[in-house]
């Protein structure tokens, strides 16, 4: 019954239009309601103290280190790069755009501002190139998965708070990952162009393709400062957010020169809005969640997936289908605020290990951008390429296909993550 008021009132208030942030709410006070627990105070401070944690501190961080990038040329400068290096051969475009989205997912860890980008900057090249507005549409869409996988990830610094797991460990465990998503729709689209009348510009000199590098090895600095400062426990995941975010806007507007002092305004307004609508999301959830364990939620969910306990690839195979239907409704960030407490302790009682769990998890979520029919992101690539969302979403289908087998082919081979993971953390 507890399950069914929970759920009835948070779907309820979805259904008429109210803000997720605003539905979790209504559904933890009716939670509230339902265990005789109602107390505005008690309300009022699981509120504040949502959003009042230190490592949360690297979202409002990694969020301006991305709206600085764009704005400030570092983006640009990486989809120079790879076109100086793969813009040649047949489908370039396509591998330029996977490249871009990999590198890009290393310097913001946003998958909005991901596909923003490259749809911005990519999208009319291919059409004028020749290949089809849809099917290059859906594998810009497709690419800006790979954003909240690959560290920085806003994604996984929230799974981390919420899971109680080492962000540091998350980010260093997602970047094979991430890496294979990227190879999965590398092959998926040399599988589709291969029959495409396109003829590849010609080959770069390599005096361009030395200067496009030489321009992009500022940006290129950024993951390499984090990762490896993250790698010799120089820095906390949030401190890798701030040393983001100063190391873009010095690039940006003392080497390249291109963030001009009246831009930082606008840059710190539009960082600042994103970084509230997610934060004050967070906070809400976090009553949920409070709520979630003082119901014992969790405690009826392990019985309920008890059968699969003996079984943990089947048990994940379980929670991956679960949390793909959950995805085709709902946005990344309350669909990990609302099902981490709850899945944490089915996770732990089957042995699994949380990272790896963490990181399936975040992949699982990233994918949910891009499925139909709420799919962020596809309403994103759709805005900005100024197409309809029904073209966008029918040209994403046998690149989100690939990113979920991939997904499932780590599911059944855990140490396809695992190993890497434990590699790299030394």
């Amino acid at each position: 019954m507890t399950l069914l008021v929970f759920g009835g009132a948070l779907l309820g208030a979805m259904a008429l239009g109210i803000p997720i942030a605003f539905a979790l709410l209504a559904s933890g006070v009716a939670l509230m309601w339902h265990l005789d627990l109602f107390d505005a105070q008690i309300l009022a401070q699981n509120l504040v103290g949502g959003a009042d944690s230190f490592p949360l501190l690297a979202v409002p961080f990694f969020m301006l280190a991305g709206e600085v990038m764009n704005v400030g040329g570092l983006s640009r400068r990486i989809v120079n790069l790879a076109l100086a290096l793969v813009g040649h051969v047949k489908g370039g475009l396509g591998y330029v755009a996977i490249m871009a989205g990999c590198l890009l997912s290393a310097l913001s860890g946003s998958a909005v501002a991901d596909a923003a980008a490259l749809t911005a900057l990519l999208l009319p090249m291919m059409v004028q190139a020749g290949h089809d507005k849809v099917r290059a549409s859906g594998l810009i869409a497709s690419i800006g998965v790979i954003g909240p996988v690959i560290p920085p990830s806003i994604g996984l610094v929230i799974f981390g708070v919420a899971a109680n797991v080492s962000i540091s460990k998350l980010f260093l465990a997602a970047i094979v990952p991430g890496l294979l998503i990227g190879g999965a729709l590398w092959i998926t689209w040399a599988w589709l162009v291969r029959r495409e009348a396109i003829v590849p510009p010609p080959r770069k000199p390599m005096a361009e393709v030395l200067r496009t590098a030489r321009e992009a090895t500022w940006a290129l600095l950024l993951p390499v400062i984090i990762l490896v400062g993250l790698r010799m426990g120089v820095f906390t995941p949030t401190e890798a957010g701030v040393v983001a975010a100063v190391y873009a806007l010095f690039v940006a507007t003392v080497v390249y020169r291109e963030l001009k002092p009246s831009q930082l305004y606008g840059v710190f307004v539009s960082s600042a809005k994103t970084s509230a609508v997610v934060m004050f999301l967070i906070a809400a959830a976090m009553v949920s969640a409070w709520l979630i364990t003082v119901a014992n939620l969790p405690a009826a969910v392990v019985d309920l997936l008890r059968p699969f306990l003996d079984s943990p690839i089947l048990l994940m195979f379980a929670i991956m289908v679960l949390v793909m239907l959950v995805g085709t409704a709902m946005d990344m960030t309350p669909t990990i605020l609302i099902l981490t407490p709850v899945l944490m302790p089915v996770v732990q009682a089957a042995g699994i290990d949380p990272v790896y769990f963490g990181v399936m998890f975040i992949i699982n979520n990233s994918i949910g951008l891009v499925t139909p029919p709420v799919g962020t992101v596809l309403n994103v690539v759709a805005g900005v390429a100024r197409m309809r969302m029904d073209d966008v979403t029918r040209g994403v289908l046998p690149f989100m296909a690939a990113e979920f087998a991939i997904m499932f082919v780590m599911v059944a081979f855990p140490a396809l993550v695992t190993v890497p993971a434990r590699w790299l953390a030394g």
